[in-house]
């Protein structure tokens, strides 16, 4: 009898952290569900539902460089190879415009599929620059609205350089992305 309560209570328990999971993503607590989501990848690796939404949190929190586990598991039907296709685009953008920024890296001469992330949207707009100087900041306008403005940095840390986003909706700083 003490086994069966401890199974029901084990099944219980797995029940729960994927639903956290999804209350929290629902609640907008991303960087959470991320950090839910990676603690339990290798329990959860085969449920393409459960890896899709902690991929989706990591993406939402611009924990980008987590999306490589989620990326290489998403491949038993099609919307997961949809999804795995979606996070290597994004994940592909952000090294290469880091390379790009960091070492003086051309882009231009690329074309890669786009997605609605903001960095996809800033990587193609930077890749789109005519061949230009070293700039301390470049100030990039949105293609579908005008009042939408995107300031792409490098932050000088001890450490490691940062790369940020910063989108401006007419003239306010609206949300603010670091990835390294």
């Amino acid at each position: 009898m003490k086994w069966l309560i401890l199974i029901f209570l084990f099944i219980n328990a797995q029940a729960d952290i994927k639903q956290n999971m999804f209350q929290l993503y629902q609640n907008e607590e991303y960087a959470k569900a991320c950090t839910m989501g990676y603690d339990y990848f290798n329990k959860y690796k085969k449920d393409e539902a459960y890896v899709s939404l902690y991929a989706f949190s990591c993406l939402k929190s611009d924990y980008i460089d987590r999306l490589s586990q989620p990326i290489t598991s998403l491949k038993f039907s099609t919307q997961a190879r949809k999804n795995a296709a979606y996070f290597a685009t994004i994940l592909m953008q952000k090294k290469l415009l880091y390379y790009a920024l960091i070492d003086n890296y051309e882009l231009s001469k690329f074309r890669f599929p786009t997605t609605d992330y903001v960095l996809s949207k800033v990587f193609d707009l930077y890749s789109r620059l005519p061949l230009h100087q070293r700039k301390k900041f470049y100030i990039l306008k949105d293609t579908q609205d005008p009042k939408l403005i995107y300031k792409l940095y490098i932050m000088k840390q001890q450490n490691i350089n940062k790369m940020v986003i910063e989108e401006y909706y007419d003239t306010i700083k609206i949300k603010r992305h670091i990835y390294w």
